[in-house]
């Protein structure tokens, strides 16, 4: 395939998926506005778990859309697949910011709310096996860990995309506005997004290993009894999920998405300041997933993969210390808010620990594109990666938080899930995982 024509392939595909993750992390950064917005507030920190808890639905629920929506990409192909995707992620978000209050509709405001987050958990749980096996088959052999490494980037570009949206509307308008009705604006912005990515993606061609199948009549007739009935195929499933994405799934949410719950609820950073923090160490971090992915395609993906969670589980806890060390935090007063931190110190904390990150997220799509067949690959993929991440990883803010509570003598106690998760992929991974090269389809 031509440069010019694989360039498109990745602008099309990594366009609209950075679109998915803005709408899809929007919810976690602005959980505490939603919580006030949708919850009686008679606790408040209970108000916030419940919150986070609605938040990590989306994420429980991804495995769902995995399969239905893997099924659908190996019946029927990748583009349409993840079109549909796209504007169901779309509509889900700009509903969102649609939802009258608790003090308007009562208890109907988080059942509506926990509605909208599972479409939102759906629609993701489809499109990125749909993104990374796209651009994967459009990819030469010898050079797939740095092509799809332009996918793994997406997540992290869609929390900062959000973010920045977050910080631009806090800085538009008074504090009590931002509060009372200006945190729905990010979430209309979506709307707009979401059109110009669809423009982009509906001239897409389709993958051609995928058409290929089709043209020879061998597409799968039921990817899901082949990937998951299958024995073979089922032994790579699991091996896929604990020796790989459980691990990469706590490393990603506990760097990108607990980091910044940590300096929001247990450090009382003032608002605002945990988003600059993080949007500056992403920003920071962010070209290291080209860079591992590409480092994958020369010297393996395992070691890399595995590395990173080791790397994550032994440094976490005096990472999270110097954080606390750079905040200023009092033990004696736990509940002030603070707005002036070593702001310099802080980020480069946060930016450690999103280079683990980029460790084992650059190289992990090449990966398990590789592991599996094309005519089941969707779905096989995509159900490993979104549990590893949906379940294991999207409960580390909640499951983290809630270990935590509200007992400075306990904040470090919500790491342990995550460094225990890790340490496991890595002895599960250095025996049965593979380190192999890219295959020839």
């Amino acid at each position: 395939m031509a440069d010019k024509q694989l360039r498109s392939v990745i602008l099309a595909s990594s366009a609209g998926t950075v679109i998915e993750w803005y709408d899809f992390y929007l919810f976690g950064a602005l959980a505490a506005e939603l919580s006030a917005a949708y919850f009686p507030q008679t606790d408040k920190t209970a108000d916030f778990l419940s919150t986070l808890a609605i938040f990590a639905t989306g994420f429980v629920v991804r495995p769902f859309g995995a399969l239905f929506f893997g099924r659908m990409g190996d019946l029927i192909g990748r583009k349409g697949t993840f079109l549909l995707t796209l504007l169901m992620m779309g509509g889900a978000t700009v509903l969102v910011g649609c939802v009258p209050s608790y003090a308007q509709i009562g208890v109907a405001a988080p059942v509506l709310l926990t509605v909208l987050r599972l479409v939102q958990g759906l629609a993701i749980g489809g499109e990125y096996g749909g993104a990374a096996t796209y651009v994967a088959e459009h990819s030469p052999p010898e050079k797939r860990g740095l092509m799809t490494s332009f996918i793994q980037i997406t997540a992290t570009a869609g929390l900062i995309l959000s973010l920045l949206v977050i910080l631009a509307c806090r800085s538009a308008m008074p504090k009590e506005a931002f509060a009372e009705w200006g945190w729905r604006i990010p979430f209309f912005i979506s709307a707009l997004l979401i059109v110009f990515s669809y423009l982009i993606r509906r001239n897409m061609d389709e993958s051609p290993l995928f058409a290929k199948l089709k043209k020879e009549g061998t597409i799968s007739k039921n990817p899901l009894k082949e990937s998951f009935v299958n024995p073979a195929n089922r032994r790579l499933v699991l091996i896929a999920l604990f020796g790989a994405t459980m691990g990469q799934g706590v490393v990603w949410y506990t760097g990108q998405f607990y980091a910044s719950t940590f300096m929001t609820k247990t450090l009382h950073l003032a608002p605002g300041l945990p988003d600059k923090i993080m949007v500056t160490a992403l920003l920071l971090a962010t070209p290291f997933f080209v860079v591992f992915g590409a480092l994958s395609d020369k010297v393996g993906r395992k070691n890399l993969m595995l590395g990173g969670c080791l790397l994550a589980a032994v440094f976490y806890i005096p990472l999270f210390k110097l954080l606390v060390a750079a905040s200023g935090f009092d033990p004696a007063n736990p509940t002030r808010v603070i707005n002036e931190v070593n702001f310099p110190m802080m980020v480069g904390v946060v930016w450690v620990m999103v280079f683990f990150v980029t460790m084992v997220y650059g190289p992990i799509a090449a990966f398990l594109v590789e592991l599996f067949p094309t005519r089941i690959r969707y779905t096989s993929m995509s159900l490993p990666y979104h549990i590893g991440n949906g379940v294991f990883g999207g409960l580390v803010p909640f499951i983290s938080t809630k270990l935590v509570g509200d007992d400075p003598n306990k904040m470090y106690d919500g790491l342990w899930y995550p460094i225990i998760v890790a340490v496991l992929t890595v002895v599960i991974g250095l025996v049965w995982l593979p380190n192999r090269p890219a295959e020839t389809d």
